[in-house]
Parts: C-alpha cells; sequence; structure tokens
C-alpha cells in the first residue's frame, strides 16, 4: 500500500486455486502456489475454490496442511481473512475467500446458486483501511457455467452493488466463466463499473487454460477508483499452478 496526503493505492490479485491441485489434480501443489501468491504481494487477494476441509484428502496427502486452505495461504502475510463456504460435500468443502492486510471488519456470503447442481455464492468483505476513514468493498465471485445461470447470477450481483454506499470504493473480482463477454457488457449496464484490463487494453485478459490461455473468463472490476492498471505476472511458475492463470492490478483511490 503506497500512501501521501491525498491519495493511497493497495495492489489486488485473484485467482482460482482448483483446490490446491494441478490441471487434471495430478498433483498437490498448495505450497508452491502459496510461494507464488506471497511473491505477488497483494494487499486483498481474492481466492476462488478454495479448501475449506476435505477428510479423504487429509489422511491421504501427506503435506495436506492441517488447517483450511485459505489460512494456509494467509500465512502471516494476511492477517484478516474471511470464507464462503459454497459447495457441500461428504468429505468437506470449498468455496470463495478474500485474503486481506486491512481488517475486514464485516462480510456476508450470499447465495447465488441457481437449480441444484452447482453451488455458487458471493463473498462481500468490507475491508477498513487503516489510518483513513475510507471503507473499501470487496466481493469474490465464481459464476456458473452455463449462460442462463450466470445471468440470473450477475443479476443478484447488481442487486448487492446497488445496496452499497454509491461513493464507496469497490473491486469484484474473480472467475465469471464469461468467455462470450455477455456477462460483462451486463455488468458495466447495470453496475458502472470498470473492468482494469479491458479499460487499459481494450480486451479482457485471457486466462484459461493457464498453460495455453485462450479464454477470458477472470476479471477485476473496480468503482469509486482513480486509477486501475493492471498488474502482468509472470507465466512461470503460475501456468503449472492452476488451471486459471491469475490476475493483479494497482488500484489508486
Amino acid at each position: 500500500m503506497t500512501k501521501n496526503p491525498t491519495t493511497l493505492s493497495f495492489r489486488i490479485l485473484t485467482v482460482n486455486t482448483h483446490k490446491g491441485f494441478t490441471i487434471f489434480n495430478r498433483r498437490f501443489i498448495l505450497h508452491e502456489l502459496r510461494d507464488a501468491v506471497h511473491a505477488v504481494s497483494a494487499d486483498i487477494v481474492f481466492l476462488q475454490e478454495v479448501m475449506g476441509s476435505h477428510d479423504l484428502h487429509a489422511a491421504r496427502i501427506a503435506n495436506w496442511p492441517s488447517n483450511s486452505h485459505y489460512e494456509f495461504l494467509a500465512d502471516t502475510m494476511w492477517t484478516s481473512y474471511a470464507y464462503g463456504r459454497n459447495a457441500v460435500y461428504p468429505n468437506g468443502h470449498h468455496g470463495n475467500a478474500v485474503l486481506s492486510k486491512f481488517p475486514i471488519v464485516r462480510h456476508e456470503n450470499r447465495d447465488v446458486s441457481v437449480g441444484k447442481t452447482e453451488e455458487r455464492g458471493l463473498l462481500h468483505c468490507i475491508c477498513q483501511l487503516p489510518e483513513h476513514n475510507i471503507e473499501v468493498h470487496a466481493i469474490c465471485i465464481h459464476l456458473g457455467l452455463q449462460e442462463g445461470h450466470r445471468q440470473q447470477q450477475i443479476e443478484l450481483l447488481c442487486k448487492m452493488i446497488n445496496e452499497l454506499p454509491p461513493e464507496a470504493p469497490l473491486v469484484i473480482a474473480g472467475d465469471f466463466n464469461d468467455w462470450r463477454m455477455r456477462g460483462h457488457r451486463q455488468l458495466e449496464k447495470c453496475a458502472g463499473v470498470r473492468e482494469v484490463f479491458v479499460h487499459a487494453n481494450g480486451h479482457a485478459a485471457k486466462t484459461f487454460p493457464a498453460r495455453l490461455p485462450l479464454f477470458q473468463l477472470d476479471r477485476i472490476y473496480v468503482r469509486n477508483a482513480t486509477v486501475h492498471r493492471p498488474i502482468v505476472l509472470p507465466n512461470r511458475p503460475w501456468s503449472h499452478l492452476s488451471d486459471h492463470a491469475p490476475l493483479a492490478a494497482e488500484v489508486l483511490l
């Protein structure tokens, strides 16, 4: 975080953790993922498909952490975190999480599941920036695979945004699964947000599959920020740590 008398900036990172495994679940790489996440040194981290618990994996995998994956990733760098449990199954659960160097003063996980095939949620956190009377609203998102479901989920996201103070800084980040960009247009229209990579480069970043990205699935949206710019992350080691490439950005208020 950078401070001067009139402005402050913070760095954000979003990554789909793929439950701590490489693509096709061939290898457990959560420890390597933690090193890569720490190297970015983001102030706020948005995580999707992060494991809360899994009894079967914990019994079988030697280096499975004793705590949740989001706590393991937070380590000592992010002292505040919140978790939204979405998918629950006999051996455990996973969902979205936000790690923050700023205190998370309130959080809510709102169920936006459509039908019975995919459990989805919007994790809304309010981060209090120290030494400033500013609350940053952070929404971590992972939308459904079906376009009809995504349309309904973005409508629910817009409803959530409309409930927020209109002048409050807002960051929305995560896996939108919006490869046709229809949800992007819908969200820009209803919520008045800007996507960082679209604004800077004229198009969304390609993030999937991570080793040879072809599809623009992941996004970072902001509102009430004077400047927002993408941060280019190296291909290695990220291309081997998930099926999605991460995104990072600097936000100036």
